[in-house]
């Protein structure tokens, strides 16, 4: 027995109007070829499902039971025809995907590298946003997906944790303070700082180092949109400015960098905006989650980095 799709969508039809009439003009047949089709799904099961008689049609016990699994069977059908559509659709799609400066470091490029086996029609495109949208584009809905560091107060947004790592100052390379192998945050309070040209309350309170402040607020000299600016300034005496681990990624003549030992640690997340459902977005906030599960030896570098080693290569933002 060969059950056909269309014959279950007659007679779902049928069964939920009980009235031949009503049904053949929903599903556009002549009510004579709808009525020869459910007698021919009665006929292939050997089952009853309708009585008919000259002024009603009513489904019978069999014809109530097998209602409600065509039904079923025809959402699956029409689901997965969706989700076949919906993957072919996004295999000729673009993703937009916002980073802030490094992105998610050294697990950008395998990252991108199984998104694009999982998607070779996928046309990723990148932009950089800097200290001005902490979000990476996520507060205007400019890009679909974001590499960012936390905190940040964007609303309505859904964050994978990928790593977080330790904050250090920078320092200029005469500063008293440069030559040490570490410091804690209330060493640096006195100092003169450098913020972030930023309007997110939360960002510039983390990055400020408010929470060891007892409400005094920093003594901010400039604000900077980018890790090379801050460098400039930092190495031209400004002030200081407190980054992530990663600015030791890039080297800047005149600059030190020292790890602080009790400020809170900074996380890198993908994020997406909760109401997007795209099934593009969700394979990427897949993928990302799946090498950072993959690769714990680069999850470990980025968390605990060695501060002492000085081989550490030159990082290249993507």
């Amino acid at each position: 027995m060969e059950l056909q799709t269309r014959q279950l969508r007659y007679f779902v039809a049928v069964a939920e109007e009980l009235n031949f009439t009503r049904a053949s003009q929903r599903l556009h047949i002549a009510q004579q070829a709808l009525s020869a089709q459910i007698k021919q799904l009665e006929q292939d099961l050997d089952v009853i499902l309708l009585t008919r008689t000259t002024r009603s049609v009513t489904l019978t016990a069999a014809g109530a039971a097998f209602l409600e699994d065509a039904s079923a069977v025809l959402a699956a059908m029409d689901a997965a025809a969706e989700r076949a559509r919906s993957m072919q659709r996004s295999e000729r799609a673009r993703l937009v995907l916002g980073f802030l400066e490094g992105a998610a470091l050294i697990l950008t490029e395998p990252i991108l590298s199984a998104f694009r086996t999982r998607h070779p029609g996928v046309t990723v495109e990148m932009r950089q946003f800097n200290y001005d949208d902490p979000s990476a584009g996520l507060a205007d809905r400019s890009v679909d997906v974001a590499f960012v560091r936390r905190p940040i107060s964007t609303d309505g947004i859904d964050f994978v944790p990928l790593f977080d790592e330790p904050l250090m100052v920078g320092l200029r390379a005469d500063h008293p303070l440069a030559d040490r192998t570490a410091v804690h945050a209330s060493e640096l309070l006195a100092e003169p700082m450098l913020g972030a040209a930023c309007t997110d309350p939360v960002w510039n309170a983390f990055w400020e180092l408010d929470a060891h402040r007892n409400g005094i607020p920093a003594q901010l000299i400039s604000r900077s949109t980018t890790l090379l600016e801050e460098y400039q300034k930092v190495a031209a005496g400004v002030g200081i400015v407190v980054t992530a681990a990663a600015a030791r990624w890039v080297p800047f003549p005149g600059v030190a960098l020292v790890p602080i030992v009790d400020a809170a640690r900074n996380e890198v997340a993908v994020a997406r905006h909760r109401d997007n459902h795209s099934a593009l977005v969700c394979s990427f906030i897949d993928t990302a989650r799946r090498v950072r599960d993959a690769r714990p030896d680069l999850v470990a570098k980025l968390s605990e980095p060695d501060f002492v080693d000085r081989t550490m290569p030159t990082f290249i933002p993507y």
